[in-house]
């Protein structure tokens, strides 16, 4: 979206007023796995909930605090909470926590801005290739930050892009997918388009799918025109099939089911050493009310791809854009914002 198309407002419009056709946008590992605990948490006490407390702890952990060189950290306004939430498809679980991820370039990173009230919590996508200034190591894609200092300077480029704080962050490999689909008994998902991918035949609607065929769908990408950028899209597709078929009915009453999809993606879980069994929790109690339909998909403001001097293909930002969002968040003004800006990117 080009700068002159943005219409930025001197004051937010009602956000009562209809919101303009949205772009569906999916669901990140990291999310479901928050979601899942955000629901189980939120119905279980007593010596379950010690379990389930156990089964999180085989993640990694790492401190996301700053360096010299990532600069001051943005200022809490106390309006909302920020949290980021990476995927990445190379992840080794033996060797996470004592590498804290470094080597890896994130393929999918989303932030979540959950209200001070607690409402609708909001779902911002970041293009991989964004070309943003990373501390420490110049321009560069945003998901090279990872690769270059792991989740702390990812939280940290992610923070001096935003203006706003992140207070927790989670990363999770593609390789917990298969035990967790499984541990559903499987997920029905909307295939966007047909292709064939390692045998495997996918056909546009919507189809069941177990952990081996869910992971074939999600590592395919160079069948398509626009490589990535489909299979982000069915990245998201199948996010959130999972995250649909982890809160319906039939998982939450099933104390064992939770557990066992806890279990399979824990290992290859990795979050700042704050966010933990008693802050999610916390959290969930926070948000028990929250279902799939109060969960608002957008992307961050962008601009157009380019090449470049060193002959890299990037994606552009915008500045004017950006500056909008800044505002929201830290207004708290997410609702107002979503109703004009969603689907715009």
């Amino acid at each position: 979206m080009s700068h002159a198309e943005i219409d930025l407002p001197g004051e937010w419009e009602d956000p009562s007023q209809p919101a303009p056709r949205r772009r569906r946008r999916g669901w990140l590992i990291a999310l479901l796995l928050i979601g899942a605990l955000i629901a189980g948490l939120g119905v279980v006490i007593g010596g379950y909930l010690l379990s389930l407390r156990g089964e999180y702890e085989k993640r990694s952990t790492v401190s996301i605090a700053r360096t010299a060189s990532d600069g001051e950290r943005p200022a809490d306004l106390g309006s909302g909470t920020n949290y980021l939430l990476l995927g990445s498809d190379k992840r080794d679980p033996e060797t996470a926590a004592r590498e804290q991820t470094f080597g890896q370039r994130s393929d999918v990173m989303m932030l979540v801005h959950v209200p001070a009230d607690g409402s609708d919590i909001y779902v911002l996508s970041f293009p991989r290739d964004l070309y943003v200034d990373i501390p420490g190591h110049g321009k560069d894609r945003i998901n090279a930050a990872l690769a270059f200092g792991g989740v702390p300077l990812t939280v940290a480029t992610v923070e001096n892009y935003l203006g706003a704080p992140i207070a927790h962050a989670a990363l999770i490999d593609f390789d917990g997918i298969k035990g967790l689909v499984d541990a559903l008994g499987g997920v029905d998902v909307e295939v966007p388009l047909t292709f064939e991918g390692d045998g495997i035949e996918f056909t546009e609607g919507i189809q069941h799918m177990d952990g081996e065929t869910a992971l074939t769908f999600v590592r395919q990408r160079y069948m398509f025109a626009d490589g990535d950028f489909q299979r982000n899209r069915n990245q998201q597709a199948l996010l959130k099939a999972i995250l649909n078929s982890f809160i319906s009915r039939d998982t939450l009453s099933d104390p064992m089911k939770i557990r066992e999809a806890i279990g399979q993606v824990s290992p290859f879980l990795t979050t700042d050493d704050g966010l933990t069994a008693l802050t999610m929790a916390q959290l969930g109690v926070s948000l028990r009310d929250v279902r799939s339909e109060n969960i608002r998909f957008m992307a961050v403001p962008h601009g157009e791809p380019f090449t470049t001097t060193g002959g890299a293909s990037v994606v552009g930002t915008d500045e004017e854009g950006m500056d909008v969002l800044r505002r929201a968040l830290a207004e708290d003004a997410m609702g107002a914002y979503y109703s004009q800006y969603a689907g715009a990117y």
